[in-house]
């Protein structure tokens, strides 16, 4: 999708309350799960993540580099998709530095 389309669905989303942590962990576990049982291959799980991205990346702060954040937010996906962090725990470390 391009950034209109993006922005459409965002905008989608938001009006009918789907914003919600608990909608986003559900999605991060089922992935994982889906993952682990050969259901999902890589291919599809990185493009989960790029949507999440793009979604995210709509309401960045503007006060924070475009590069910088895109950066630290996609590693942040690649942890919690691989487990390696714990799903709705969020820290200083987590996030990156902020700039």
């Amino acid at each position: 999708m391009g950034y209109a389309e993006d922005k459409r669905v965002h905008d989608s989303i938001d009006l009918i309350g789907m914003r919600a942590q608990a909608t986003t962990v559900g999605l991060i576990q089922l992935a994982i799960e889906l993952q682990r049982a050969n259901l999902l291959d890589q291919g599809a799980v990185d493009r989960i993540k790029e949507a999440i991205a793009k979604e995210i990346s709509l309401n960045r702060p503007r006060s924070v580099s475009a590069a910088n954040f895109d950066e630290h937010l996609r590693q942040r996906l690649d942890r919690l998709f691989s487990g390696e962090d714990p799903v709705g725990q969020v820290t200083p470390e987590t996030i990156g530095p902020q700039v």
